[in-house]
């Protein structure tokens, strides 16, 4: 694999990075404030990672992803999440064709470069398995037969943790698929000022359709792969995430009983490539050890299983995590 200096990786990422700008702007004209939120929800696309999106209703969670998807030039899919949803209304399914006497697929809703899962806490476990191979592999198997997703392919996912009825809790295993989860929170008052001077009108928003094509997307994510990682960085996040397993090893054994079980390795994969994407979004050809605490909780805080110790002090993942970007000593 070829090597490239820092002075090459910058000038890559000048040039493919041009759209971010008019991306930015795009998305702006719809949502009001959330910056930092539309920052992140651009490195989970950038770094080809997965988003879970938590808020309670109203927060504009979904118009969000539909203002993102609209941006770009590239196919989208609002899946609505049900009880009595089945496989094959996400996946597909092989349909027998009278005139032929055979067997057709029937692509479903997933075959899209943008996928809304919305309210993705309301399918049944039969449908979160068949979303799991989609995540992971970008493929879909339907039948004797696997078809390969397109690219970019993202799924962002919304869920309500207020309510419980007509819900499932996501499995662990499909949640360590989301590269990142994000909190989304209520507007300031200056924002949510601006918010009803622009929507409070009895006519739908309005989202414009952009020219920022796929291939910019892509062309981008292949310009992340070569952004430079620091071995002192690299040790950081290694720390951070052991850290996570064997709190005792960094000096905070008062830790150990409030941790069931500790970050996977796909958190470590996680921080590299989403502080690659904080660092491509800010025009650097290296990463910082403050991308990775830009990115840190959104990664770290549903790969952290609680103990019930921790529940019954009522203590979160992110008090834990915070303890240990204050104790981890930064290069």
């Amino acid at each position: 694999m070829k090597k490239f200096s820092l002075s090459e990786i910058n000038d890559r990422i000048a040039k493919d990075s041009k759209f971010v700008p008019s991306l930015r702007d795009s998305i702006a004209e719809v949502i009001v404030g959330q910056h930092e939120l539309i920052d992140k929800i651009l490195i989970g696309m950038l770094a080809n990672g997965h988003l879970l999106l938590e808020g309670v209703p109203g927060l504009a969670k979904t118009l969000t992803v539909n203002t993102l998807a609209s941006s770009i030039n590239t196919s989208f899919q609002r899946i609505q999440f049900t009880p009595d949803m089945l496989p094959a209304d996400l996946i597909g399914t092989l349909i027998f064709n009278q005139k032929t006497s055979g067997f057709e697929t029937k692509k479903g809703p997933i075959f899209s470069n943008i996928i809304l899962a919305d309210e993705i806490n309301r399918a049944p476990s039969k449908v979160q398995s068949a979303l799991l191979e989609a995540m992971q592999e970008r493929q879909v198997t339907i039948g004797e037969s696997t078809f390969k997703l397109g690219k970019p392919f993202l799924v962002l996912a919304t869920q309500n943790p207020i309510e419980q009825e007509g819900t499932y809790t996501l499995p662990e295993a499909q949640v360590d698929r989301f590269m990142m989860k994000l909190k989304v929170d209520y507007p300031n008052k200056d924002e949510e000022r601006q918010i009803i001077r622009s929507s409070a009108r009895t006519e739908p928003i309005k989202i414009k359709k952009s020219k920022i094509k796929a291939t910019a997307i892509t062309k981008a994510q292949q310009s992340i792969n070569d952004i430079y990682v620091d071995e002192k960085v690299e040790e950081y996040i290694l720390n951070l995430v052991f850290c996570t397993r064997n709190p005792s090893n960094y000096n905070l054994p008062d830790l150990s009983h409030l941790i069931e079980n500790g970050a996977s390795p796909r958190a470590s994969i996680s921080l590299i490539l989403a502080s690659k994407a904080r660092a491509f979004l800010e025009g650097r050809g290296y990463i910082t050890p403050e991308d990775v605490r830009f990115i840190g909780k959104d990664v770290l805080r549903h790969r952290i299983i609680l103990s019930y110790e921790a529940e019954a002090e009522e203590i979160s993942s992110e008090d834990i995590i915070q303890r240990l970007f204050d104790s981890i000593e930064i290069p």
